[in-house]
């Protein structure tokens, strides 16, 4: 006879991310029998459900897989994560249990006792090495009041370039978020990692120049990052089609970006590098105005103010073009980084093109390295009042003396305020034209004329 299929535990608290179960449990002395003939490694998971540390052991010691899943996907530690038994959860951690099973609706142990609010629990796994919960955008959805997910069936999908964007109606109105999805390939921790990462940070940030964040799918594969979506797409395409921008459009553009990074600088507790900040991952939304986005390389400053990577950052990470070079040379770097980047969007902005177009991007940071910028270009009345200072302030090659981006933002106000002053004056000078045109026209005399009547006179 084949081996059976692995049984269902259904005693006990559920996972976190489970559909409710409707009516009510069975008898718990006929569900252990059931669970008993069906499967006799089951009984680990009711033992863990009932906190028998003795039985436990004897189970263990007999043979069986710590690591043992039911149906669901889920394991001992689940049920003792989900019931609040830290005694047992030491003890299966203790026996080769791994730390972040994930089971069939993509909950780990430690997802389950956050949602149980078992805190001695919590704070076991964590020191164990559990990694943060994901948050669920249907279990997001499920608990929102203004919000209800609609059934599969009823989301529409339209596909505009690499980005789905699920259109839902909820009371007539449509709302609207972008996926971005994880590699195909989830298995590799390192993917994993990052994918947290980027949750656990995107949970912490909310403000207009920042993208933002709805949720995540995980249940799924390949699972998603949901944040809102911005109609008019990223600033690479923009640029791309428009060229060089007008100065007070750049300095406006520069304007909204600095002030989404200035609050990620300095966020609290802790400030936060973008670390590849460039035109694609700049977004704009329905008013054109900018926001930052993709955090997938970003690091949290929570201890020391400085951050180094343990490996050398490759082309498959960043883009280059923009990258600092403190980067490159795989030093400890900082919050200036993003400066040095910012400085070269804002340069390609007013010149219309981006950093050495003419050469190689994986060459552009050996020039960086090299202490060589982009040149200028563009004609000095495209660089107003200190602009052309500002930018290269920005890029300078010790980090230190780069401004910060509070001082960025004070600079450009400036610049802007003179920059609408100064069309003001030319809106006010196109008006007046026509008058001065009138009365010149009316008071010209030829010269020649006059001289020729005067002379006759």
């Amino acid at each position: 006879m084949g081996a059976k299929s692995p049984a269902r535990f259904t005693l006990g608290r559920q996972s976190s991310l489970a559909p409710d179960r409707g009516g009510k449990d069975e008898d718990e002395e006929s569900i252990a029998a059931a669970v008993a003939a069906v499967d006799p490694r089951v009984r680990l998971m009711y033992l863990a459900n009932e906190g028998d540390i003795d039985g436990i052991n004897t189970m263990l010691e007999s043979g069986t897989n710590v690591n043992f899943r039911d149906i669901d996907g889920r394991t001992a530690l689940h049920v003792a994560a989900c019931q609040g038994r830290p005694d047992v959860v030491q003890l299966l951690l203790s026996r080769g249990a791994e730390v972040d099973p994930m089971d069939r609706w993509g909950s780990t142990p430690l997802a389950d006792a956050v949602y149980y609010k078992n805190h001695d629990v919590i704070k076991l796994l964590e020191e164990h090495g559990a990694e943060p919960p994901l948050p669920c955008m249907s279990k997001m959805l499920e608990k929102s009041q203004s919000m209800r997910l609609m059934q599969r069936s009823l989301i529409f999908l339209t596909v505009r370039k690499s980005q789905r964007v699920p259109f839902v109606w909820h009371h007539g109105v449509e709302l609207r978020w972008l996926l971005k999805p994880l590699e195909r390939n989830c298995s590799q921790m390192k993917t994993k990692k990052a994918f947290r990462d980027e949750l656990t940070l995107l949970q912490k940030i909310r403000h207009p120049n920042v993208v933002q964040f709805l949720g995540a799918v995980t249940q799924s594969s390949p699972m998603m990052i949901v944040t809102e979506y911005l109609s008019k797409g990223d600033l690479r395409e923009y640029l791309d089609r428009k060229r060089a921008l007008k100065p007070e459009l750049a300095v406006k553009f520069a304007l909204d970006i600095a002030r989404g990074m200035n609050y990620l600088h300095e966020h609290k507790p802790e400030a936060i590098i973008h670390r590849d900040l460039e035109p694609s991952n700049i977004l704009r939304d329905d008013s054109g105005h900018p926001k930052v986005a993709d955090f997938g390389v970003s690091k949290l400053l929570v201890v020391k103010n400085t951050v180094k990577e343990d490996k050398p950052v490759t082309p498959q990470d960043t883009s280059w073009r923009y990258m600092a070079p403190e980067v490159y040379r795989n030093e400890e770097y900082d919050t200036k980084v993003d400066v040095f980047s910012f400085a070269l969007i804002l340069q390609e902005m007013i010149e219309g093109c981006v950093p050495f177009p003419m050469s190689q991007e994986s060459e552009v940071p050996k020039a960086y390295v090299a202490n060589e910028r982009p040149p200028f270009n563009a004609p000095a009345k495209r660089y107003p009042l200190v602009l052309k200072e500002l930018i290269q302030d920005c890029w300078d090659k010790e980090p230190s003396r780069r401004p910060t981006f509070r001082q960025i933002i004070t600079k450009l106000e400036v610049i802007s305020h003179h920059l609408e002053r100064k069309n003001r004056w030319k809106v006010r000078l196109g008006m007046c034209l026509p008058i001065f045109g009138g009365l010149m026209k009316r008071d010209y005399v030829n010269p020649s004329s006059r001289s020729s009547h005067s002379f006759n006179r």
